[in-house]
């Protein structure tokens, strides 16, 4: 009798799991059929003289005819340059990338994201050693800045990066052209190149992704000794004693923090009413009362009229925005740090008759493509978030359009990470856009003081706070204070992109102990309750 029992059992558990199987497959191929259709239907022209046109191209072959002729011409070796160019190559197109500073990898990798976040790295360990470390039984009789060792080390990592992207293109069989590239035609470049010649580069297709460059503000003049772009901030030779940061943003506030914890004392200077105004508002109250602990200090709603760097360091005059009476604020380095603006400079898009809106964006359709035939845009010279990571995904998605592929870039849930500490990790709508759009919502937090590897690392400053549809609770936007928080954010930005719900990941097991479990709780929290708070 037991045996029988037993066997019934077993059967019983093969035909759950067969059923299991059968239905997660169906699940699967159903979900693989929903992404095949919205792909379809988002890519499709809305003109059928542009969907024509994009069929002739693809009947006339990618090809060599024996001629210098290619398939897909990149102009710019950013992060969308240089990722379009050996994708492009994966997919079988003969492919050339031009890039004038004779080192690829662009802003991100040669004077903004990498460095950057090299000395980041640098000075927080410098700040953990001094402050932080005989709390945790570590003693140092004595710390000190060595600079040039700093910035050395900054500099290796960035052509560490720079080379190895370089051996990619070998790998890829991508022909790389050092120069300055500017339009003869809608197939043609003219490139002056690093070695004082010049010489003319054909594709059937063209991009351009040249990125962007600081944005400078009237009547202050970069010179990048006193008054410094981001660019200058990375290799000051000298720790400024005092140091003023026009503009709240990602990149004024990672370099603030950087000299900050090397010993500046920083003042950040913000137009705007509030600091990274387009962060959720709950966690940007947290954010900046964590960095004015730092000791850096904040002069909001405040507009810069007046400098003078005449003598030995720099006089900032500044006035309430709104108009009142003016200050005299002094330092020994200015950063200015008022955003960017697309790189289109000597390209002759007017030539060729390409189209661009007021800021100067580059106007394109779904396929990146612009206005004339064969000639696309991709990146910071496009409308959508200035990011290293949105101008890669551009430059997969545009070149496989151009190879007759389905490409996708979905801008509402691409992350942004402000790279201070503690970390601050975005993806999907704030709950101030939220409120703005009518949307009714549910709301879960849960704070890092109450997560277990936290406390035990003491880092429990910081929050997850994730936002889901009040009828659905398909997950709306997911917002992280924490150190790594640009790490923790991927999970909510899978999440999004296969609208799940804050159930879904509540439901999910995560390893105990780690910081990830804040977001499980802060999941629960959204359409239940949370177990540890």
């Amino acid at each position: 009798k037991n045996q029988s029992l037993v066997s019934i059992s077993s059967l019983s558990q093969k035909v759950r799991r067969k059923k299991n199987k059968t239905t997660k497959t169906t699940m699967a191929m159903a979900s693989l059929a929903r992404r095949k259709a919205y792909f379809l239907t988002r890519n499709i022209s809305n003109s059928p003289t542009d969907a024509l046109r994009f069929s002739l191209s693809l009947t006339r072959g990618f090809a060599s005819s024996g001629s210098d002729e290619n398939d897909v011409v990149i102009i710019g070796g950013g992060p969308g340059g240089y990722v379009a160019a050996i994708k492009a190559a994966q997919l079988g197109l003969k492919t050339t990338c031009i890039e004038k500073r004779g080192a690829l990898g662009g802003t991100c990798l040669n004077v903004g994201c990498i460095p950057s976040k090299a000395l980041l790295h640098s000075s927080h360990m410098y700040h953990e050693a001094k402050h932080v470390f005989a709390k945790h039984g570590v003693k140092v009789s004595s710390v000190e800045v060595d600079l040039p060792a700093m910035l050395a080390q900054k500099d290796t990592a960035v052509k560490n990066l720079t080379r190895g992207v370089e051996s990619l293109f070998k790998k890829n069989k991508v022909n790389y052209v050092k120069g300055y590239g500017k339009f003869l035609s809608p197939t043609e470049v003219s490139v002056d190149t690093t070695d004082g010649e010049n010489t003319i580069v054909k594709g059937k297709h063209i991009i351009v992704a040249t990125g962007s460059d600081v944005k400078s503000l009237p009547g202050i003049t970069i010179d990048e000794k006193k008054i410094v772009s981001s660019t200058g901030a990375l290799c000051l030779t000298e720790i400024p004693k005092k140091l003023i940061v026009i503009g709240a943003g990602y990149i004024g506030l990672e370099m603030g923090s950087v000299w900050g914890r090397l010993g500046s004392e920083v003042t950040v200077v913000e137009f705007a009413a509030d600091i990274v105004p387009a962060m959720d508002g709950e966690i940007r109250k947290q954010f900046q009362r964590s960095l004015e602990k730092q000791s850096m200090k904040f002069m909001l709603k405040t507009k810069v009229v007046g400098v003078d760097s005449s003598g030995d360091g720099v006089k900032l005059i500044v006035e309430p925005a709104e108009g009142g009476e003016q200050t005299t604020l002094e330092a020994d380095i200015v950063l200015v740090s008022a955003g960017r603006t697309p790189f289109t400079s000597g390209l002759d898009l007017e030539k060729i008759g390409v189209e661009t809106d007021k800021g100067g964006r580059i106007l394109v359709n779904e396929r990146f493509s612009t206005n004339v035939s064969g000639v696309y845009a991709i990146g910071d010279v496009i409308p959508g978030p200035m990011l290293a990571h949105k101008a890669e995904e551009d430059g997969v998605a545009c070149v496989e359009f151009i190879a007759g592929k389905h490409g996708h870039v979905d801008y509402d849930k691409v992350p942004g990470v402000v790279y201070t500490h503690p970390e601050v990790a975005s993806v999907g709508k704030t709950e101030e856009q939220l409120k703005k759009e009518g949307v009714s919502y549910n709301v879960g937090k849960f704070p890092f003081m109450a997560n277990s590897r936290a406390k035990a690392i003491d880092t429990v400053e910081g929050m997850v706070k994730i936002l889901a549809d009040k009828e659905t609770d398909k997950i709306l936007g997911v917002h992280i204070m924490s150190p790594n928080a640009g790490e923790l954010i991927h999970e909510a930005v899978l999440a999004i992109n296969y609208d799940a719900s804050s159930e879904d990941i509540a439901r999910v097991c995560h390893a105990h102990p780690t910081m990830s479990e804040a977001i499980k709780e802060a999941a629960m929290a959204t359409y239940d309750k949370p177990i540890h708070m």
